[in-house]
């Protein structure tokens, strides 16, 4: 049996967050039911590329999720709502403060219906304050929470994160939020709504640099710590225009690593300045741009001092480590046909993840409406 088998969610979550959020509960069996607007889009349904018929990333963040189409300004759709949310355990909502109020199926209204429910509401910025109701991306949600402040350089100002971390910050703690109110449930009895912002979970990525300033009275910024540019400990360009990672911070690690590069001189430096630092970063660099990543790789692979390639997408899916993670999975796509996909990184002794089929195709599952 999966641990959330019984476990049935309505979701009325777009985009990212929210859905990639639901994406583990349906990995571990949960009954996802998305709730869809009929005539408008979910933007990550015209994401390309397309296979199967949809978008490969909306296939990925939806898989084994049912969908169904309602139109919340009409009182029949809302009527639904509240017929089905006797039999559902929780409600997981994207809309901006005061929207599900407005079509009376706010917390309040249905766990009137159903004192059980968990109802947890996943915006920018929170329920509450005077940004509740503002519009926001990802990009917005860095800088107010002072990551953009911790990723970037003085000289070049901040940079665009690779991955939508803000949201993915969501994502986890709406997780984290379930799961704890789903366990308090299950001790209590109890049901409750869950408040998550974004930008409160991105401010958390930043607690160990907050807790410099909160309790120390010094904020770093741009190049301010041991891991954001004010070390050696960073990115390195090649002879061939790629790129090694080096992580040597522990003394035998860089001790290790300064060797390997014969640039053992360096420990002679006061590692404390960050004036030598940077002298360092250059020298390193210097080094470093002597060989290719083929030649380095070859060196560092006997050695053990945090030094690994910086990959593209197409060569982690290839890589050897995350193939015995068996991280990449064929899901069913319907008519015998599949498509690969990256797996549940969460490993469990007693049960496995399962992944029914990709994401549907928008109301593919109204017949339930009719039953």
């Amino acid at each position: 049996m999966q641990p959330f088998s019984q476990l049935k969610v309505l979701d009325f979550t777009t985009l990212l967050p929210g859905p990639f959020a639901t994406m583990y509960l349906a990995d571990w069996g949960a009954d996802i039911l998305r709730v869809e607007a009929p005539d408008r889009e979910d933007l990550t349904r015209a994401m390309p590329p397309f296979a199967h018929g949809v978008s490969t990333a909306h296939a990925f963040l939806n898989r084994s999720k049912k969908s169904i189409t309602l139109d919340l300004k009409e009182e029949s759709a809302r009527q639904t709502i509240k017929d089905l949310i006797q039999d559902y355990d929780v409600v997981v909502e994207q809309f901006r403060p005061g929207v599900m109020a407005r079509f009376g199926l706010d917390y309040k209204a249905l766990s009137a219906i159903n004192p059980r429910l968990i109802y947890c509401s996943l915006t920018g910025y929170g329920q509450t304050g005077p940004y509740a109701n503002r519009a926001g991306h990802d990009i917005n949600y860095a800088a107010l929470s002072g990551l953009a402040a911790m990723t970037g350089s003085r000289a070049g100002g901040p940079v665009i994160h690779g991955d939508p971390v803000c949201d993915l910050a969501g994502s986890f703690h709406t997780l984290i939020g379930l799961l704890t109110a789903l366990y308090h449930r299950e001790r209590t009895g109890e049901g409750q709504a869950v408040d998550i912002s974004m930008t409160d979970s991105s401010l958390m990525l930043s607690g160990m640099w907050l807790s410099m300033g909160l309790g120390g009275g010094q904020f770093p910024s741009w190049e301010g710590t041991a891991l954001n540019g004010g070390s050696f400990y960073g990115y390195y360009k090649t002879s061939d225009g790629k790129y090694l990672s080096v992580g040597s911070l522990e003394p035998k690690f860089l001790r290790g690593f300064l060797e390997a590069i014969e640039a053992l001189d360096l420990l002679q430096g006061d590692l404390t300045r960050p004036d030598f630092m940077m002298r360092m970063r250059i020298q390193i660099q210097e080094r470093i741009q002597r060989k290719t990543l083929e030649a380095w790789l070859e060196t560092f692979s006997k050695l053990d001092v945090c030094v690994e390639p910086v990959l593209t997408l197409d060569q982690v899916v290839r890589h050897p480590q995350f193939q015995a993670r068996q991280m990449f999975v064929d899901v069913p796509a319907g008519k015998g046909a599949s498509q690969k996909q990256l797996a549940s990184p969460l490993k469990f002794s007693s049960f496995q993840p399962i992944y029914r089929f990709i994401g549907a195709a928008k109301g593919a599952d109204n017949s339930l409406l009719k039953e």
